[in-house]
Protein backbone atom coordinates (compact mmCIF):
# COMPACT_ATOMS: atom_id res chain seq x y z
CA UNK A 1 0.00 0.00 0.00
CA UNK A 2 3.02 2.27 0.49
CA UNK A 3 3.36 3.29 -3.19
CA UNK A 4 -0.22 4.61 -3.10
CA UNK A 5 0.46 6.74 -0.03
CA UNK A 6 3.70 8.39 -1.16
CA UNK A 7 2.76 11.91 -2.15
CA UNK A 8 6.39 13.03 -1.79
CA UNK A 9 9.72 11.32 -1.24
CA UNK A 10 9.95 9.46 2.06
CA UNK A 11 13.09 11.38 3.02
CA UNK A 12 11.56 14.80 2.28
CA UNK A 13 12.72 17.50 4.70
CA UNK A 14 9.22 18.49 5.76
CA UNK A 15 8.34 14.94 6.86
CA UNK A 16 8.54 14.83 10.66
CA UNK A 17 6.72 11.52 11.22
CA UNK A 18 7.11 8.07 9.76
CA UNK A 19 4.55 7.41 7.01
CA UNK A 20 3.66 4.04 8.53
CA UNK A 21 2.89 5.65 11.90
CA UNK A 22 0.65 8.25 10.26
CA UNK A 23 -1.22 5.48 8.46
CA UNK A 24 -1.51 3.52 11.72
CA UNK A 25 -2.99 6.63 13.34
CA UNK A 26 -5.62 6.88 10.61
CA UNK A 27 -6.41 3.17 10.94
CA UNK A 28 -6.80 3.61 14.72
CA UNK A 29 -9.28 6.48 14.32
CA UNK A 30 -11.32 4.50 11.78
CA UNK A 31 -11.22 1.22 13.72
CA UNK A 32 -12.31 2.62 17.08
CA UNK A 33 -14.43 5.52 15.81
CA UNK A 34 -12.76 8.01 18.12
CA UNK A 35 -12.34 11.75 17.77
CA UNK A 36 -9.03 12.89 16.27
CA UNK A 37 -8.00 14.56 19.52
CA UNK A 38 -8.57 11.33 21.46
CA UNK A 39 -5.72 9.48 19.72
CA UNK A 40 -3.30 7.69 22.05
CA UNK A 41 0.06 9.28 22.80
CA UNK A 42 2.10 6.46 21.27
CA UNK A 43 0.95 7.55 17.78
CA UNK A 44 1.97 10.81 16.06
CA UNK A 45 0.07 13.95 17.12
CA UNK A 46 -3.56 13.98 16.00
CA UNK A 47 -3.04 17.12 13.92
CA UNK A 48 -0.28 15.46 11.86
CA UNK A 49 -2.39 12.34 11.29
CA UNK A 50 -5.42 14.45 10.36
CA UNK A 51 -3.49 16.64 7.91
CA UNK A 52 -1.85 13.69 6.18
CA UNK A 53 -5.18 11.84 6.02
CA UNK A 54 -6.78 14.86 4.31
CA UNK A 55 -3.92 14.94 1.80
CA UNK A 56 -4.39 11.26 1.03
CA UNK A 57 -8.15 11.69 0.59
CA UNK A 58 -7.82 14.76 -1.63
CA UNK A 59 -5.24 12.97 -3.79
CA UNK A 60 -7.59 9.98 -4.24
CA UNK A 61 -5.07 7.49 -2.79
CA UNK A 62 -7.67 5.18 -1.28
CA UNK A 63 -9.81 5.15 -4.42
CA UNK A 64 -6.73 4.11 -6.40
CA UNK A 65 -6.05 1.26 -3.98
CA UNK A 66 -9.64 0.01 -4.22
CA UNK A 67 -9.65 0.30 -8.02
CA UNK A 68 -6.40 -1.62 -8.46
CA UNK A 69 -7.35 -4.26 -5.90
CA UNK A 70 -10.70 -4.79 -7.64
CA UNK A 71 -8.88 -5.21 -10.96
CA UNK A 72 -6.46 -7.77 -9.51
CA UNK A 73 -9.27 -9.74 -7.85
CA UNK A 74 -11.33 -9.76 -11.05
CA UNK A 75 -8.37 -11.03 -13.09
CA UNK A 76 -7.65 -13.71 -10.45
CA UNK A 77 -11.28 -14.85 -10.74
CA UNK A 78 -10.95 -15.20 -14.51
CA UNK A 79 -13.02 -12.09 -15.32
CA UNK A 80 -12.17 -9.06 -17.45
CA UNK A 81 -10.29 -6.31 -15.63
CA UNK A 82 -13.18 -3.85 -15.95
CA UNK A 83 -16.74 -4.91 -15.16
CA UNK A 84 -19.48 -4.58 -17.77
CA UNK A 85 -22.34 -5.37 -15.37
CA UNK A 86 -23.29 -3.87 -12.02
CA UNK A 87 -25.87 -4.60 -9.34
CA UNK A 88 -27.64 -1.65 -7.72
CA UNK A 89 -29.47 -1.70 -4.39
CA UNK A 90 -30.07 0.38 -1.29
CA UNK A 91 -30.20 -0.19 2.44
CA UNK A 92 -31.70 1.91 5.22
CA UNK A 93 -29.67 2.31 8.40
CA UNK A 94 -31.23 3.47 11.66
CA UNK A 95 -30.25 6.91 12.83
CA UNK A 96 -28.60 7.94 16.05
CA UNK A 97 -29.10 11.20 17.94
CA UNK A 98 -25.98 12.51 16.17
CA UNK A 99 -27.55 12.01 12.73
CA UNK A 100 -29.38 15.33 12.91
CA UNK A 101 -30.67 16.61 9.57
CA UNK A 102 -29.09 13.70 7.73
CA UNK A 103 -31.81 11.37 9.04
CA UNK A 104 -35.09 10.90 7.15
CA UNK A 105 -38.00 8.50 7.50
CA UNK A 106 -38.24 5.51 5.15
CA UNK A 107 -41.93 4.57 5.12
CA UNK A 108 -41.35 1.28 3.30
CA UNK A 109 -38.91 -0.02 5.91
CA UNK A 110 -40.44 1.93 8.81
CA UNK A 111 -37.06 3.26 9.87
CA UNK A 112 -35.70 6.72 10.52
CA UNK A 113 -32.12 7.10 9.36
CA UNK A 114 -29.86 7.25 6.35
CA UNK A 115 -30.02 5.30 3.12
CA UNK A 116 -26.98 3.75 1.45
CA UNK A 117 -27.32 3.48 -2.33
CA UNK A 118 -24.61 1.16 -3.61
CA UNK A 119 -23.41 -0.58 -6.72
CA UNK A 120 -21.23 -3.68 -6.88
CA UNK A 121 -19.85 -5.75 -9.72
CA UNK A 122 -20.93 -9.36 -10.25
CA UNK A 123 -18.24 -10.54 -7.81
CA UNK A 124 -19.55 -8.23 -5.09
CA UNK A 125 -16.75 -5.66 -5.23
CA UNK A 126 -17.89 -2.13 -4.45
CA UNK A 127 -18.11 0.23 -7.43
CA UNK A 128 -19.97 3.20 -5.97
CA UNK A 129 -21.61 4.31 -2.74
CA UNK A 130 -23.98 7.21 -2.19
CA UNK A 131 -25.51 8.22 1.18
CA UNK A 132 -28.78 10.15 1.47
CA UNK A 133 -31.51 10.69 4.07
CA UNK A 134 -33.76 7.63 4.26
CA UNK A 135 -36.76 9.42 2.77
CA UNK A 136 -35.06 9.76 -0.64
CA UNK A 137 -36.59 7.55 -3.31
CA UNK A 138 -34.36 4.85 -4.83
CA UNK A 139 -35.37 5.86 -8.35
CA UNK A 140 -34.18 9.43 -7.78
CA UNK A 141 -30.67 8.25 -6.91
CA UNK A 142 -30.08 6.13 -10.03
CA UNK A 143 -28.60 9.08 -11.95
CA UNK A 144 -25.90 10.03 -9.43
CA UNK A 145 -25.15 6.37 -8.77
CA UNK A 146 -24.83 5.58 -12.51
CA UNK A 147 -22.49 8.53 -12.93
CA UNK A 148 -20.34 7.30 -10.02
CA UNK A 149 -20.29 3.78 -11.50
CA UNK A 150 -19.05 5.04 -14.85
CA UNK A 151 -16.41 7.20 -13.16
CA UNK A 152 -15.12 4.23 -11.14
CA UNK A 153 -15.00 1.89 -14.15
CA UNK A 154 -13.97 4.34 -16.87
CA UNK A 155 -17.34 3.88 -18.57
CA UNK A 156 -17.14 0.11 -19.00
CA UNK A 157 -20.47 -0.79 -17.36
CA UNK A 158 -23.26 -1.36 -19.88
CA UNK A 159 -25.90 -3.16 -17.79
CA UNK A 160 -27.13 -2.73 -14.22
CA UNK A 161 -29.46 -5.09 -12.43
CA UNK A 162 -31.79 -3.73 -9.76
CA UNK A 163 -34.75 -4.90 -7.70
CA UNK A 164 -38.36 -3.78 -8.05
CA UNK A 165 -37.70 -0.59 -6.09
CA UNK A 166 -36.14 0.84 -9.24
CA UNK A 167 -39.03 0.28 -11.67
CA UNK A 168 -40.27 3.04 -13.93
CA UNK A 169 -39.06 5.19 -16.76
CA UNK A 170 -37.46 7.83 -14.50
CA UNK A 171 -34.84 5.38 -13.21
CA UNK A 172 -34.31 3.78 -16.62
CA UNK A 173 -33.81 7.17 -18.29
CA UNK A 174 -31.41 8.33 -15.57
CA UNK A 175 -29.28 5.22 -16.13
CA UNK A 176 -29.51 5.56 -19.92
CA UNK A 177 -28.07 9.10 -19.69
CA UNK A 178 -24.86 7.44 -18.48
CA UNK A 179 -24.96 4.65 -21.10
CA UNK A 180 -26.24 2.01 -18.68
CA UNK A 181 -29.23 -0.21 -19.41
CA UNK A 182 -31.23 -0.75 -16.24
CA UNK A 183 -32.75 -4.23 -15.98
CA UNK A 184 -35.25 -4.95 -13.22
CA UNK A 185 -35.02 -8.41 -11.61
CA UNK A 186 -38.51 -9.45 -10.53
CA UNK A 187 -39.40 -11.94 -7.87
CA UNK A 188 -40.99 -15.18 -9.17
Amino acid sequence: IVPYLLLMKEDAEQRHHDLRELFNGLRYVIRYGIAWRAMPNDLPPWSAVYQQSRRWMEAGCFEAVVHDLRTVLRLAAGKQAKPTTAIIDSRTLRSTPESGLRAGYDGAKRKKGSKLHMAVDTLGHLLALHVTPANRDDRAEVGPLAQAIQQATDGSVELAWADQGYTGSKAANAAKEHDITLEIVRLP
